[in-house]
C-alpha cells in the first residue's frame, strides 16, 4: 500500500538525484544511506555510476592516460596511496580534448537517464554527474564558461544535485590519489560551478549523521510531491 501511495505523489516521473565532489568526500556513504531512506519511503531506487554507465570510451580513455602519462591503476586507500595522472595533467591539448570528450559523455548521459526512467523506479541515483566532468575545465575561460552553460543546458537537470564538501587534506587522507595542491583547486573549481550554474545543493564537511540528515532533509519536499528548486549553499571555498 505505501508503495502505491508514494508513486502517486510522485507523479509516475523517476527523481533524479546525483551526487559529485572531491574524491574522498564521502559520495558512497551518502548515497548508501539516501538509497536506504528512499527505500524505506516505499521506493524503487536504480543506481548509476557516471564513469562505467555513462562515460564514452572508458577503457580507451583509461588505457591513455596509464600509458602515456604513467597513471598508476587502482584506488588509493589509507596506507596504500596511488599516483593518478589523469584529470590533474592540465596540458593545453588535454583541455581542448575534454571539450570534445565531455560534450560526446552529455549526449550520452541523456540517453541513460531517459533509458532508466523507462524502469518501474521512482528514483535513480548516479555517483557523479557531469557536473564532475565540467568541473574539471578551465572555468575562469569565458569560452569554457559558454560551453559549461550549453552542456547543463542539454543534459537532464537532477531534482536534486548534491556537491558534498570536504577538506582537502582530510578527503585525501581517506582517498590518497591527487596532489593536496590539486585538491584545493578542484574544491574552488567545484564552487565556481555551483555558482555559475545555480544547481546544486551543497552539503558542508559534516559529521556523517549530521550530513546524513541533511541530504535527507534536501530530498524529502520531492517525496510530498513538492518540486521545488534545488537550492544553492554559500559557503566559502
Amino acid at each position: 500500500m505505501a508503495m502505491v501511495n508514494r508513486r502517486s505523489r510522485l507523479s509516475g516521473k523517476p527523481l533524479l538525484i546525483s551526487f559529485s565532489g572531491l574524491d574522498g568526500s564521502g559520495k558512497s556513504t551518502q548515497i548508501a544511506n539516501l538509497t536506504s531512506y528512499l527505500q524505506q519511503q516505499g521506493l524503487e531506487v536504480h543506481s548509476l555510476t557516471f564513469w562505467d554507465d555513462v562515460v564514452v570510451g572508458t577503457r580507451y580513455r583509461e588505457g591513455f592516460v596509464h600509458k602515456v602519462y604513467g597513471s598508476e591503476k587502482g584506488i588509493g586507500a589509507p596506507g596504500r596511496p596511488v599516483n593518478r595522472r589523469d584529470k590533474n595533467v592540465r596540458k593545453w591539448y588535454l583541455n581542448l580534448a575534454r571539450h570534445f570528450l565531455y560534450l560526446a559523455d552529455a549526449m550520452h548521459l541523456r540517453s541513460v537517464v531517459r533509458k532508466a526512467r523507462r524502469q518501474p523506479v521512482q528514483a535513480i541515483i548516479m555517483d557523479r554527474y557531469i557536473y564532475d566532468e565540467l568541473a574539471n575545465l578551465p572555468l575562469s575561460n569565458p569560452l569554457t564558461r559558454l560551453f559549461v552553460r550549453a552542456v547543463a543546458w542539454m543534459v537532464p537537470r537532477p531534482e536534486v544535485a548534491y556537491l558534498l564538501d570536504a577538506d582537502p587534506e582530510a578527503a585525501r587522507a581517506r582517498k590518497p590519489e591527487y596532489p593536496v595542491d590539486f585538491m584545493h583547486q578542484c574544491r574552488a573549481s567545484y564552487f565556481r560551478l555551483a555558482e555559475l550554474l545555480s544547481t546544486m545543493t551543497i552539503i558542508p564537511p559534516l559529521p556523517i549523521a549530521v550530513a546524513k540528515a541533511e541530504v535527507e532533509s534536501a530530498v524529502a519536499p520531492l517525496l510530498d510531491g513538492s518540486m521545488a528548486r534545488p537550492r544553492l549553499t554559500t559557503q566559502s571555498a
